[in-house]
Parts: structure tokens; sequence; C-alpha cells
């Protein structure tokens, strides 16, 4: 009797094992933080415009509209991993088998790490629904159309950060706000004062404007530059100019008088000035020789 209870345990004991063997077989694959990619890849997504941008290797590739939370409170805002990748996910709730064409989640999911959910209650998902696109309709997740998400799933490494917010800003800002260079090199020389100088920093060309680093230029022309991290302001003394400038905003505070220019920006950490507003804002001589792609500064009066 004792050996048949014995057999009996063990058996129910193998069953187990199998059984969760299979849960973990079939369910979604979790990987672990060291195994998961150091990726060049970003993807933001925008819930001002209800729209998804997918950045690789610096570039803005492509973007997309998309569906997010019926209300502000329902699509979590922060920056997240995409911890997941699953094709054909079963919509558990309403017992639908994942690639059927009933199922709201479409085909394809990319699995989010919010508050310790492990990919499996927030994602960037197909659908079955493509007019609910554009619209705040889902109970949190982002959904996509599901040829755009088929295009998207395979570029798409473990790790990937996703930023998720609603802001005016433009996705570049956005991405630099967080540290992600968007903006390509310019291939130009910059000339001070009659000298060609290589920068630790080079000037990047982004929404059709050359930006120069702004501590570097400006201490080589002998300015004073600081940074104010409490208002996120950089300041330079250049002669009898003092200007105070925040990255992101089209304004610049010269010896007090508020100036519009194009919006600096902040790469990782170095704000960036427009080329086209420098002269204005900061008594450069500032001259352009398309021919010979060179760009030329000079120390402004007093200095």
């Amino acid at each position: 009797m004792g050996g048949r209870l014995g057999l009996k345990r063990y058996r129910l004991h193998v069953i187990c094992l199998f059984a969760a063997f299979a849960l973990l077989w079939n369910g979604p694959f979790l990987p672990s933080a060291s195994a998961m990619a150091s990726s060049n890849e970003l993807i933001i997504v925008n819930k001002k415009t209800n729209q998804l941008a997918f950045f690789k290797d610096g570039e803005l590739i492509k973007t997309f509209s998309v569906a997010t939370g019926k209300t502000s409170d329902l699509t979590p805002e922060g920056s997240f991993k995409i911890v997941n990748k699953i094709k054909n996910r079963p919509y558990y709730k309403e017992h639908i088998p994942g690639g059927d064409p009933r199922n709201p989640l479409g085909d394809r999911w990319l699995g989010l790490e919010v508050n310790g959910t492990e990919g499996t209650t927030y994602a960037i998902h197909g659908n079955n629904n493509v007019k609910s696109i554009g619209k705040y309709v889902s109970a949190g997740c982002i959904r996509m159309k599901n040829d755009e998400i088929h295009w998207l799933f395979p570029q798409i490494e473990l790790g990937t950060s996703v930023i998720i917010t609603t802001s005016k800003l433009s996705f570049e800002d956005i991405a630099a706000q967080h540290g992600y260079s968007v903006s390509r090199q310019y291939a130009g020389k910059l000339l001070l004062n009659g000298r060609t100088v290589a920068l630790a920093q080079p000037l990047l060309l982004a929404d059709a404007h050359v930006f120069i680093p702004m501590r570097e230029v400006f201490e080589l022309l002998g300015a004073q530059v600081t940074w104010d991290d409490a208002s996120k302001t950089a300041a330079a003394v250049i002669g009898k100019r003092t200007m105070i400038v925040k990255p992101f905003e089209g304004i610049v505070e010269v010896n007090g008088s508020v100036q519009t220019m194009t919006a600096a920006k902040l790469i990782g950490p170095t704000v960036m000035l427009p080329l086209r507003s420098l002269s204005e804002v900061s008594g450069f001589g500032v001259e352009w020789d398309g021919q010979a792609k060179e760009i030329r500064l000079g120390s402004p009066e007093g200095v």
C-alpha cells in the first residue's frame, strides 16, 4: 500500500514538472537583463498626437499612427523596455486563439516591462479594428495597424527602449531629451577667426539647421559658459553680452531682453545652438561659404 502511494506521488510530481515546463515553453519569452541586447534603436509614443516613431542608428526611420488609452492615465508614461516578442498571442480574457481574425491583439505583440508586469500587461500590438487607430480607445496598450506592426516587429531587438509621453515637442527633441542623438554630423568645416578647428562634439545637421556645441565654440572665442542644472539653462558671457539659453525653447535672453530664435537642442550633456540665429544673439560674425562648405565665425566686437 505504501509502495503504491509512493509511486502515485512520484507520478504526480513528474506530471506537475511536465506541466510547468509546458507552461514556460508556450508562454512569453522573458530574457534576463543580461541577455537583452544593448540596442541602438528607440521607440517613442507621443500620446498628444497618437503617433509612434522608430529610430535606428540615430535616424528617424518611420512614424506610425497608433491608438492609446481611453483616458490619459491608462497608457503609462515613462521609459520602458521591450522584454518579449510574441506571435499569435491568445486573447485570454475571451478565450480567442492567437491568429484568429477576431483577436483584438492582432498577431504581433511587443511586450513592455512596466512596474514588474514582465511584458504581459502592456504592449505595442496589432488589432482587429483598423478604424480605432489614431484614437483614444484602448485599455492601456498601444495599438498599431496589423500590416505596420508586421513591418516593425522584426526590426525590434529585445531591450529596445520605449519612451511614452505627452509632448508638444518633435520626436527628435523628445529623443534628445532622453540622451538619444538623432542628428547627423554636418560635413562642412568650421573656421574660428580664420583657423580651422576640430571639435570634440561635431557640428550637427537637424531640422534643416546647422547646430554648434555652445560651450566648446564659445570658450574657443573667449567666452565664459556655465550650466544651471536647477533651471536647465546655459549662460554665456561674451564681452558685454550675457546670453541665457534654455534648450528646446525658441527664446533666448540677451542682457535681460527676451528674443526669439530657432530652439536650441540638448544632445546628451551638450547644448547645441542654431547657427542661423547665432550672429543676432551673440554678436559673432557669421559667414557661410556654400561652395567651400565652410562656416566662418569671428569674435564679437568688444571681446
